[in-house]
């Protein structure tokens, strides 16, 4: 209801829906919403006010039920990250264990910096109440409840007490949601209540407001410290992260490799900034990276970091850069730019590039360094092509790696996390398209795969419908979270799942084995308290989500299914055992550190206790 004084007359539900959509951002000179609809479980502590609010714009604003609220977290972020965080997708659930399985997602969100809108119900403002369905008491602090867990998981993190906070309450989280430095999940606690409450709300609060990501300059004495350090470099390495893609400087990054001749590694998050056939694409760095890339990063006296925060499977846990490496951190957010004693650039990532190449103008890296660094990738390239080739061995990951890569689009996406797939496509694949390759390992979140993988197919569909989105997903995240599998059958988004069996949680078992332990509890066979083992149907439980199904004894028989599955018209869930013990990726790894036990009655597990230590020699502390 409109008032005569230019307010209207919402509830605090209605507000926050109307608000969304009238909020716009401009991508590549087109204007459209940033909220592209929403992930939601309805409950008590939900559907009665923002239900009702949800329902009259869900035709342009789509609200997918999800079949679980971790799921559904996770759904957003690949979305989010599809979308290079410039759009994102809400997230609602009911007070209680609704809002509780939101933590997870909340925390893949937050690690892997991702923007995602968590609308949560609460406990009664008014507490008349109280004690109410599903609320937790703390008997000393009853304004202390189960969504002050989400503190620690966000970003922006606020309780709606009042209509009117809405007001500051709204562009505060999406301000945060779009910031390039503190870039993450927003939470805003809706008590049931106060979610029906009314207001006369200004109408100029609901006018379309068009954004745009802020491009932060650097500053020009930090650039011209970083270019003496660069300029003086007679083995510069740049290790590209997945800021780069955010930035939207991809085109900067190779334009500024090539000028100056300057090789360059990639992170996890930036697994997909080069072509892999570029001359200066040296491969992947770190705990799961290549041999290629960390030969020359060790080699590096000056390291240019461009878009990572340099976590331990980048850096080998900081063993991959020689100890009287100069580092430079080029990056939006302060606190990553200045990590190990870099010299920081602080600012957007194409902006920088930019002005670091008029900086180093005429500054080329030495031949023989480039001439070093391509050989070592021609080596690395021989190697994953015996990989990934079928032969006179077991099934493995990366054989499953090389049909799907040798057969897939250049353009089709593909999603992975936990377990050893992230690092097996860290490794193995060649990648064939710019940004197509989603390798969730901020977080190492198990279940991300197949929820992500919808999540990335409805943004998908949104720009390259014809495409595919490929989800590559061990047994126990399989097991762990399937569910989006029915998702996406409902909803007609096709996904296309390899599910490769090794029998358990084989990549914490390879861990434990090469710790000294025995093998116990990570294989199904391995586990004492199982008394009667047996192989899960995973064709029959596919097919009975909706999905079309097939299972597959060796690569051969894959690349038949991965080709039927290519012109199926719905979610096609293709099934293959790989052995749990061989077949594993073994070359290209870095040192990793891992607490081990410094007493211990196994005497292989204090040798290789002596074994791990002796990495550290090489780490460096801080600076």
């Amino acid at each position: 209801m409109t008032t005569l004084d230019g307010t209207v007359r919402l509830t605090v539900a209605q507000a926050i829906v109307r608000w969304l959509m009238s909020q716009f951002i401009e991508i590549d000179g087109l204007e459209t919403r940033i909220c592209g609809g929403g992930f939601g479980i309805f409950g008590h502590g939900n559907v009665p006010c923002l239900g009702e609010a949800l329902y009259p714009v869900h035709e342009e604003m789509p609200l997918y039920r999800g079949q679980n609220e971790q799921s559904m977290g996770f759904a957003a972020a690949g979305y989010a990250k599809y979308h290079l965080r410039r759009r994102f997708m809400f997230c609602t659930a009911s007070a209680g264990p609704g809002t509780a399985n939101l933590l997870t997602a909340a925390a893949l969100a937050h690690a892997n910096r991702l923007p995602v809108l968590l609308l949560c119900g609460d406990t009664f403002l008014t507490r008349l109440p109280d004690p109410v369905l599903q609320q937790l008491e703390h008997f000393n602090n009853p304004a202390y409840g189960l969504n002050d867990a989400f503190r620690a998981v966000s970003r922006y993190w606020d309780r709606i007490t009042h209509p009117a906070q809405i007001l500051q309450s709204l562009p505060a989280a999406l301000a945060t949601m779009l910031d390039p430095a503190d870039c993450g999940p927003a939470f805003l606690g809706l008590p049931q209540d106060v979610q029906g409450w009314a207001y006369d709300y200004p109408m100029a609060f609901f006018a379309r407001r068009v954004h745009r990501i802020r491009r932060q300059t650097p500053d020009d004495r930090e650039i011209a410290e970083a270019a003496v350090l660069l300029r003086g470099a007679q083995r510069p390495v740049i290790v590209a992260g997945g800021g780069v893609q955010y930035s939207g400087a991809v085109a900067e990054l190779t334009a500024f490799a090539e000028a100056h001749q300057i090789p360059v590694v990639e992170t996890i998050a930036g697994r997909a900034n080069m072509l892999a056939g570029h001359p200066l694409n040296i491969g992947p760095i770190g705990a799961t990276g290549s041999n290629s890339a960390n030969a020359i990063a060790g080699a590096a006296d000056v390291v240019l970091a461009v878009g990572t925060r340099l976590q331990d499977f980048t850096t080998g846990s900081w063993t991959v850069f020689a100890q009287e490496a100069r580092l430079v951190g080029l990056n939006a957010g302060r606190h990553d730019a200045a990590k190990h004693g870099s010299t920081t650039v602080v600012g957007d990532a194409k902006l920088g590039l930019l002005a670091l190449g008029d900086a180093l103008m005429g500054y080329r890296a030495p031949r023989a360094w480039g001439e070093r660094a391509r050989t070592e990738r021609l080596a690395w390239d021989e190697y994953v092509a015996t990989n990934v080739a079928p032969g006179n061995r077991p099934a493995s990951y990366a054989q499953a790696i090389g049909v799907v890569n040798a057969h897939c689009h250049e353009r089709d996406r593909i999603v992975t996390a936990a377990g050893g797939l992230p690092a097996e496509v860290t490794a193995n694949w060649r990648t064939l398209g710019i940004g197509t390759v989603d390798v969730e390992f901020g977080f190492s979140c198990m279940g991300y795969e197949i929820a992500g993988g919808w999540g990335a197919r409805i943004a998908q569909v949104e720009s390259e419908p014809e495409r595919d989105t490929i989800v590559l997903v061990g047994d126990g995240s399989y097991l762990l979270m399937n569910s989006d599998i029915y998702s996406s059958v409902l909803t007609d988004r096709k996904l296309i799942v390899l599910v490769l069996d090794n029998g358990g949680f084989a990549v914490i078992n390879k861990l434990q084995n090469n710790t000294g332990q025995p093998s116990f509890n990570n294989l199904i066979a391995d586990c004492p308290t199982v008394k009667s083992p047996f192989a899960v149907d995973f064709e029959a439980h596919a097919r009975a989500m909706g999905a079309i199904a097939k299972t597959v004894d060796n690569p051969a028989e894959l690349e038949t299914a991965f080709r039927l599955a290519k012109e199926a018209d719905r979610t096609v869930v293709i099934i293959m055992k790989v052995d749990p013990h061989e077949g594993w990726t073994s070359q290209g790894h870095a040192w990793w550190e891992i607490g081990m036990p410094q007493v211990s009655a196994n005497e292989t597990v204090l040798a290789k206790r002596t074994e791990v230590e002796a990495g550290r020699a090489a780490q460096r502390q801080g600076i």
